[in-house]
């Protein structure tokens, strides 16, 4: 699709192509990015990230190796957070669910800038269509 050697393109061509077919690439200045799973997270310290939008779509590309730490163990950022003095509703997030959902400080606020409302109308959101971001909006919009 854009030549055929497999990297033989000027990047500044390559660039011009993608701006022509709506396509914007921006380096990200991240310090950290952490992924939670279920059973983990993975910590980059020292990545690059790429925000890629095209058609409305925002696609974000990690590359680092990342230290991986078990959750459960207690030392979450949340407990850290406590434990430093600091208050406020993130020190908090997700002591506020009855049936053991944790919710994501950073989903609440999402959901809380996309929709309008404010975080405890967003956590409660989350909490009852347990932590799916787009239900939650659809639900308050």
């Amino acid at each position: 699709m854009f030549g055929g050697g497999g990297g033989g393109m000027n990047p500044r061509k390559m660039q011009q192509m993608m701006e022509q077919m709506g396509i914007n690439m921006d380096d990200i200045d991240a310090e950290e990015v952490i992924i939670r799973t279920a059973d983990e997270e993975l910590v980059f310290s020292d990545a690059e990230v790429q925000l890629m939008e095209a058609q409305g779509q925002k696609t974000y590309q990690v590359v680092g190796d990342p230290e991986s730490r078990e959750l459960g163990s207690g030392e979450s950022a949340e407990s850290a957070a406590i434990e430093s003095g600091e208050s406020g509703s993130d020190a908090s997030e997700t002591d506020d669910s009855d049936d053991g959902n944790v919710v994501d400080a950073d989903d609440v606020e999402l959901v809380a800038m996309r929709t309008g409302v404010d975080e405890e109308t967003a956590r409660e959101a989350l909490e009852e269509n347990d932590g799916d971001l787009a239900d939650a909006v659809d639900q308050l919009e």
